[in-house]
């Protein structure tokens, strides 16, 4: 019987110390960066608008230069329904990090745009929050126009 209680005791230990871990936020930050890719390579596919609404947390908050913010996925698609978007801006994240948590997490990078003639670069950032699927989704996004990269 002594056994049998020292085997559970430990065994309840083993669980209760491994449910208090932190995420491998590490692992956590590459896919995140790998959903920012993706995205990216859905807006040069299907459109800016329709990748940003794919990957869109319910209550995404997105900037956008020049006018209010758009808050919600409803009030998203809302102001752009049947719109796809420019199939010309891209980006490419150079960082990510991701809260100890595991349930938030940002990128920031480089974001291009070009048109016939004439072509826009910029910085953004998004943040990222964990569904319960275990899929990340646009949190807050938004961005700046910057001079050509040297």
């Amino acid at each position: 019987m002594k056994k049998f209680l020292f085997a559970f005791c430990l065994f309840y230990m083993i669980i209760m110390i491994s449910c208090n871990q932190h995420p491998d936020t590490k692992q956590l930050e590459e896919e995140i960066i790998n959903t920012d890719r993706a995205m990216s390579d859905l807006a040069v596919k299907e459109g800016f608008l329709k990748a940003i609404l794919h990957y869109a947390d319910n209550d995404i908050v997105k900037f956008n230069d020049g006018s209010y913010p758009v808050i919600g996925k409803k009030a998203f698609e809302e102001l752009y329904k049947d719109k796809a978007g420019p199939k010309t801006l891209t980006w490419e994240p150079v960082k990510a990090e991701v809260a100890k948590s595991g349930e938030l997490g940002y990128t920031w990078g480089n974001w291009k745009f070009e048109q016939e003639d004439t072509t826009y670069y910029g910085n953004y950032f998004t943040i990222w929050k964990l569904q319960k699927k275990g899929t990340w989704k646009v949190a807050l996004d938004g961005g700046n126009t910057t001079p050509p990269p040297k």
